[in-house]
């Protein structure tokens, strides 16, 4: 073979691996390097290919499409700082458990290092943040070459895929000429390589010791995490039903849709558990934990100090998201087969004083957070206004900062039932519009982003990805002119110098941006808009930016209104119970 027909082969043979491992996906970063790649990528007609031209934002868009269908998708880019540019969805990915195949073309050996352009020091570029790395021999045509190709392709895969899962990282040195044949996938012949996975369960002893006990807890709760599996619902609802503990649903934990049907999930703990009097009512003599510690700080801080409470975590490998510090045993099982093999290990329990205390706690607050979303004109009010107003079985994605938290405490059996995604592996407010376009990409349903001004800002550049790839997606914007969140913390306390290193006004007006890439736009002037605004997107197609303006002081001042307002009505329960 000449150097052309061996690059093919090579390329061509890692890429029928991918797609034997059930690859699907792909998205393309432009470069020269990483031609073969890119050609072969979009040459095969298995794999539906996306191009991004930022690097950045493809990455998050990559991280998307992952989330929804919990598949691993590719990633493809040039040598150099593009590779680089991949970091912080990487990072995420890391952390949030997202399936990604990183595949970095690179300078061929005696290229590096040597002050050739565009070439850095791409070996374990990702350090721990990728779950293993190879750094690709050159092409050749060699059999044996060939065979640890299609290993080392379904090795990614696999790792991938394994739970938890993340990303991968392989780095390809290519050298010059770049160009592949086209139209050769057909003829790649090598064996492949087929790896069959298997559920994490419990031994029999060890579910035989959690059930008994559970069976002895009196207070025991039930935590269901951002991590906790769509396909665990069931099982996590059953163990709830039989043990008769109450069942606190994360707003990521995919258990938030179930509210109007179960009336002994709690979605009002972020409000109620800032009382210390409440903390001390609820305690609890058993914690069950499924998956990452939830979205809320007043739970954080309701957990840690109870250190001599019996507190199961379980989650899938050796991460130990514990920030708390306040697990007592470690359960490194699916979610799901968990609760089966505990639950069917005893019958129900009766309704107790305990859940009933619980629920009566979190109605008292859920009706406290309604009047607030009819009464009142700040952020959490219309975010309460714009999910009671969204179709049913949507998509929403939410920024963090103020949008999530703001999801978490708004979002009650009172709304309608939506799937919510956000960015919490590490939290970090950049590619969040990238990420929402790649579950837009992946679903039929409808998809509104909930973000802040300042993370719009970071990732402007993703809207260009529907230009290529068209999705409906409904951005609104909630633009406090600033960084809301810092207004709830200590440092706004010392307005010297707050404003210029914490509030950082960029004073943005949206339309323009909305007029760059040619996007429908909307501002809505008042709370009263929402609703109307939000049926005036149910005929537009393709992106959409709907700006509402909001304030971020009086934002603080009726937040901490609310919580008042909660504080008093929920010690009143706990007068009408004694």
């Amino acid at each position: 073979m000449n150097h052309q027909e061996t690059l093919t082969a090579y390329v061509s043979t890692f890429i029928q691996q991918l797609v034997h491992g059930g690859v699907t996906k792909a998205v393309i970063s432009p470069g020269s390097r990483s031609t073969p790649l890119a050609y072969l990528l979009q040459d095969h007609p298995m794999i539906d290919c996306h191009v991004n031209v930022d690097e950045r934002s493809a990455a998050f868009y990559a991280l998307g499409m992952a989330k929804v269908s919990r598949s691993p998708v590719v990633l493809v880019c040039t040598s150099g700082t593009a590779a680089a540019n991949y970091y912080p969805a990487v990072v995420e990915a890391h952390y949030a458990r997202i399936p990604l195949i990183v595949l970095t073309a690179d300078r061929p050996h005696e290229l590096r290092e040597v002050g050739a352009p565009q070439a850095v020091n791409q070996i374990h570029l990702y350090g721990q943040h990728v779950k293993w790395f190879a750094d690709m021999a050159l092409p050749e045509d060699r059999e044996t070459v060939l065979q640890h190709v299609v290993r080392t392709a379904m090795k990614a895969v696999a790792k991938a895929k394994d739970a938890p899962m993340g990303p991968v990282h392989l780095n390809f040195p290519f050298r010059e000429p770049l160009s592949p044949v086209l139209g050769q996938w057909k003829t790649v012949k090598r064996k492949p390589v087929s790896i069959v996975g298997s559920e994490k369960k419990l031994s029999e002893e060890a579910a035989d010791h959690i059930a008994s006990q559970v069976n002895e807890a009196k207070k025991g709760i039930i935590i269901a995490g951002p991590a906790a599996e769509p396909g665990a619902n069931r099982a996590l609802l059953e163990l709830a039903d039989k043990t008769g503990f109450p069942l606190l649903a994360d707003p990521l934990s995919f258990l938030r849709s179930e509210l109007a049907e179960r009336n002994g999930l709690i979605e009002g703990y972020d409000a109620f558990l800032k009382d210390e009097n409440v903390k001390h009512l609820l305690k609890p003599d058993f914690i069950i934990r499924f998956g990452a510690m939830p979205v809320s700080k007043p739970l954080l801080q309701f957990l840690a100090p109870l250190e001599e409470v019996p507190h199961l975590l379980v989650d899938q490998g050796t991460d130990w998201r514990d920030p708390s510090s306040s697990v007592t045993d470690y359960i490194d099982c699916d979610e799901r087969s968990f609760s089966e093999a505990v639950s069917s290990r005893f019958t129900s329990q009766s309704t107790s004083e305990w859940l009933a205390l619980w629920k009566k706690i979190n109605q008292t607050t859920i009706m406290e957070i309604e009047g607030h979303i009819h009464d009142e004109k700040d952020e959490g009010a219309v975010v309460g206004r714009v999910i009671q107003s969204l179709p049913k079985n949507c998509h929403v994605m939410a920024g963090n900062s103020m949008p999530i938290r703001d999801l978490d405490t708004f979002w009650t059996r009172y709304s309608g039932p939506f799937t919510l995604w956000a960015n919490r592996g590490a939290n970090g407010i950049d590619g969040v519009v990238s990420t929402a376009l790649g579950i837009a990409a992946e679903t039929r349903e409808p998809v509104y982003l909930i973000i802040g001004d300042l993370s719009l800002f970071h990732d402007l550049n993703g809207l260009l990805a529907a230009k290529q790839h068209p999705v409906n997606l409904h951005i609104i914007v909630l633009n406090n002119n600033g960084g809301g969140i810092f207004s709830f913390l200590p440092q706004a306390d010392e307005p010297l110098h707050f404003e210029t290193l914490f509030g950082t006004p960029p004073s943005l007006d949206f339309s323009h941006a909305a007029k760059l890439y040619s996007l429908f736009y909307q501002k809505l002037e008042s709370i009263e808009e929402v609703q109307s605004g939000l049926d005036q997107l149910i005929s537009e197609k393709g992106v959409t930016i709907t700006e509402i303006q909001t304030d971020r002081n009086e934002n603080v001042h009726v937040h901490r209104a609310l919580w008042a307002k909660v504080k008093a009505a929920v010690n009143g329960v706990n007068e009408w119970r004694s």
